[in-house]
């Protein structure tokens, strides 16, 4: 046998391996979606929207406050998280190039990126719920959110600036505007598609996350607004009633699961449809 035969047998056997690793991830992942979809719908209807989580052993109800608290915490994780991740990325991407700081940062929002969230909702219990707050609250579940949102939002960012052509920046420069004009007025607008989809992978990373909120928000059976206080939220929700035994609640689990999903992906499509619209083709 030829070493040019021998390659081809070989670059045929891993493109087989790669195409047979592939089918089976979809297999696995299509089941599950069937699965969720198939378990999730059967319990959507109006009072799954607009109806309080229900009691145990009581029929219907719905994830009103649940829905409600997540959204809250989310946004709040995100209007915490994202500013101070574009504010890192800007500094990586302009000020600290080849610099010491910049080389720590990296390191540690690398670690952060790849952190099991549960130690982010140890991290945050030990200093706001323990110590400073002393007991579970939707705030300290926003701040334990916005951690795990700054490494998404920093790498992002600092990947959209730095593909910003430099002839912008110069011709900035040359025309007498301080850095920090030439940031706000040229680069931002430049790459404001990437940093706004940055913002909504960060949303998408951190809509799900339940293990950061069983150790600061906890959970709330019934309506609440108070910041301050233990609040309902669906990744938690979900966690309590699907364990439970209650036919009910575990009807109200799937369906809060595929509302999670459906979410997620929207997010995931909204942001892939920017990224192409600022590519070059596009843009022509």
């Amino acid at each position: 046998m030829s070493r040019r035969t021998l390659r081809k047998l070989v670059n045929l056997l891993a493109l087989g391996l790669s195409g047979l690793a592939t089918v089976v991830g979809l297999v696995f992942l299509g089941a599950i979606l069937w699965k969720l979809v198939q378990s999730g719908l059967a319990g959507m209807s109006g009072a799954f929207f607009t109806s309080m989580t229900p009691p145990p052993g009581e029929q219907g109800g719905g994830i009103l406050n649940a829905i409600y608290g997540s959204l809250v915490m989310t946004l709040l994780g995100i209007l915490i998280g994202g500013p101070i991740g574009m504010l890192a990325g800007t500094y990586l991407s302009e000020y600290g190039r080849g610099s010491r700081i910049s080389t720590v940062v990296r390191f540690v929002n690398d670690v952060l990126l790849s952190a099991p969230s549960i130690i982010v909702g140890l991290f945050i219990y030990e200093l706001l719920v323990a110590r400073v707050v002393g007991h579970f609250s939707a705030l300290a579940g926003a701040v334990a959110l916005s951690v795990i949102a700054i490494p998404v939002t920093l790498r992002t960012t600092e990947d959209m600036l730095n593909l910003v052509p430099q002839g912008m920046k110069d011709a900035s420069t040359a025309m007498g505007a301080y850095p920090w004009r030439t940031i706000t007025s040229v680069i931002y607008p430049a790459a404001q598609s990437g940093i706004v989809t940055g913002l909504l992978l960060a949303v998408a990373r951190i809509s799900g996350e339940t293990a950061p909120l069983l150790f600061t928000a906890l959970n709330n059976q019934f309506w609440s607004t108070d910041l301050g206080a233990p609040m309902a939220n669906l990744p938690v929700v979900i966690y309590q009633f699907a364990l439970s035994p209650d036919k009910n609640w575990q009807q109200l689990a799937w369906s809060g699961a595929l509302l999670i999903t459906l979410s997620i992906l929207l997010l995931s499509i909204l942001a892939r449809f920017l990224v192409s619209a600022m590519s070059p083709g596009a843009r022509r």
